[in-house]
């Protein structure tokens, strides 16, 4: 396999082909086992967005937890990338386990293969790395086994606008909450925070300079929020952020009864950098209606009584990745 490398950010970065409605998508199992009936009730919803799910039946196999070897879900990622009939790349489910692939994937094929990935959670480091490692932008966004298995689990709007490759837009933040004003520019990147704290030290840690940080997780303690955004600051992650906006931080309490809110907590850590802070933007772990984010694009941050994130180019390129019929498993 090539060999990983993040040091450095090429301009301007690669935009994967835009995904179409007809167009096949390709189903990923990168992290923990999955289960056939929330596969096959993502695999309907996809078929009612106007796409072809497509993936190996070897996607069901399990290993412990995770779904299959660590050779097993390095190849079929690999190989949804350089399938020339595979449109799109969505993962069925985080979990725990996309940290195995970084070493045995090969990098160099990946960046001459561009393609969409959507996901979140465990996903994180996979969408953090191909960003940097292929200079390829990516995708923050709802899995097949978890959201759109459900009823309300997507965000129609955000997700046509940013895989379409729509210019300008803006995913809706009517209920994100301003605590700290201020406007600020960047490169959108981010994920779920335990697992970009997850990469610090090793070659595959996270590269915040000039960002608009997004941040979630998901039932995490407030106090262990507080101890990863004091990681990420004593590593110095924070020092050259542009702005951060917070996910919905699903479930992040301490006890039903807890006299402070997750809000204070962040803000004793981050609101002496005099950036523009936000919380409640729902992309990755959500109560409903997943947003997807494009990680690598231009945004603009703006905290004032109200909070507005703006994309600032279109996340894929006019083009259509995948036209013939796959020959392999089409749910």
């Amino acid at each position: 396999m090539a060999a990983y490398m993040g040091s450095q950010r090429a301009t301007p970065r690669t935009k994967p082909p835009a995904l179409r409605p007809g167009d096949t998508v390709g189903i990923v199992a990168p992290a923990s086992a999955i289960q056939k009936d929330l596969l096959e009730a993502g695999c309907d919803r996809l078929r009612r967005f106007g796409y072809k799910p497509f993936y190996f039946d070897s996607i069901l196999q399990e290993n412990i937890y995770f779904a299959g070897s660590v050779e097993r879900r390095a190849r079929e990622l690999e190989e949804m990338f350089t399938r020339d009939e595979v449109g799109g790349i969505i993962c069925a489910r985080g979990g725990y386990g996309s940290n195995y692939l970084l070493e045995e994937l090969d990098w160099s094929l990946i960046k001459a293969h561009p393609k969409i990935l959507v996901g979140y959670s465990d996903i994180t480091s996979l969408l953090t790395c191909i960003c940097d490692a292929a200079n390829t932008v990516t995708f923050h966004g709802p899995m097949v086994t978890k959201d759109f298995a459900a009823d309300d689990g997507v965000d129609s709007n955000s997700w046509l606008a940013a895989l379409a490759g729509k210019r300008e837009w803006q995913p809706d933040t009517a209920n994100v909450k301003p605590l700290a004003a201020g406007d600020a520019s960047g490169m959108l990147y981010g994920g779920c925070l335990s697992i970009l704290v997850a990469s610090l030290g090793t070659p595959y840690e996270i590269k915040t300079a000039g960002t608009i940080l997004f941040l979630e997780d998901v039932a995490a303690k407030p106090y262990q929020i507080d101890r990863m955004l004091m990681q990420l600051k004593l590593a110095g992650k924070l020092d050259q952020v542009k702005g951060i906006i917070f996910g919905e931080m699903l479930h992040c309490v301490q006890h039903a009864e807890q006299r402070y809110t997750l809000e204070e907590v962040v803000m004793r850590v981050v609101g002496d950098l005099k950036i523009p802070v936000a919380f409640g933007l729902p992309s990755g772990h959500v109560s409903a209606r997943n947003i997807t984010l494009p990680i690598g694009v231009s945004a603009r941050l703006s905290v004032g009584h109200e909070v507005r994130l703006s994309i600032l180019e279109a996340a894929t390129s006019t083009a259509s990745a995948g036209a013939t019929v796959a020959t392999g498993k089409r749910a």
